[in-house]
């Protein structure tokens, strides 16, 4: 298989805190979020690219590797390398979190902290979405249950995934910047996940990037068994609006 070379382009700027010997630590909280079309669900205009309308009920997503860093340049996701940084702090364990647990106010869920860490900005992120050895993703990275809709059709759905990725993200990309950390203070970043390039988009013309590359909700429409999905090339992990480089095993 051919190897794509992405020339990268490095965009230098100055950093908001420095990081300084001896100066208290801080505490670095972790979310997930799933978005409005996980909480809410693909509902009218923003049903399915294939026309279907989902709710969720549960949406699982198993993650480990949790791993926040200051870097300096700040990391270019198309560049497609791991990140690399003198200040770096992981969440140990794996978290099993249900995106769909979120809130009209708030989508985002708690996923963990970690205390001690360095004051600084940081702004990039990894993680990995990993197979769970227990419960009820055991053997799984990603269970989605719910009911799906169209033209009075009604089914219940379960669509499972085992396979296991890495996602590397820089800065977050949203409506305000996130991962400044002052000493003896608390800061959050997010892990974002995109199910509409999963799913598509009725909203969205159907030569839209994210619709030919979507698989729509048809494939699933069986209601008498467990679907199993492939999820490499969706890229369904962000940071934000931001995008990520993907490693997939």
């Amino acid at each position: 298989m051919g190897k794509t070379i992405v020339t990268c382009i490095v965009f230098v700027f100055m950093t908001l805190f420095v990081h300084v010997p001896g100066s208290s630590a801080g505490t670095l909280q972790f979310y997930a979020n799933g978005e409005e079309l996980v909480v809410e669900g693909f509902i009218p205009p923003q049903q399915t690219k294939d026309g279907w309308t989902l709710t969720f009920s549960h949406a699982f997503v198993a993650l480990s590797d949790i791993t926040a860093y200051q870097t300096d340049p700040p990391y270019d996701a198309h560049c497609g390398e791991t990140i690399s940084a003198e200040e770096k702090i992981s969440l140990d364990g794996i978290h099993v979190v249900d995106l769909a647990a979120g809130s009209r106010e708030t989508t985002s869920v708690f996923v963990g902290e970690v205390e001690g860490a360095a004051p600084g900005h940081y702004n990039a992120i990894s993680w990995r979405l990993t197979p769970d050895k227990e419960g009820i993703l055991s053997g799984y990275s990603m269970l989605l249950i719910g009911k799906a809709e169209k033209e009075g059709r009604e089914v219940d759905f379960q669509i499972r995934s085992a396979e296991e990725s890495t996602y590397f993200c820089g800065e977050f990309v949203g409506d305000e910047r996130k991962g400044f950390l002052r000493k003896g203070d608390t800061t959050d970043l997010e892990m974002t996940f995109h199910f509409d390039h999963i799913f598509g988009r009725a909203d969205r013309d159907a030569d839209d990037p994210m619709n030919t590359g979507a698989v729509g909700f048809a494939p699933f429409a069986d209601s008498t068994k467990i679907h199993d999905i492939r999820l490499e090339g969706m890229h369904v992990g962000h940071a934000g609006e931001g995008h990520c480089a993907v490693q997939w095993k």
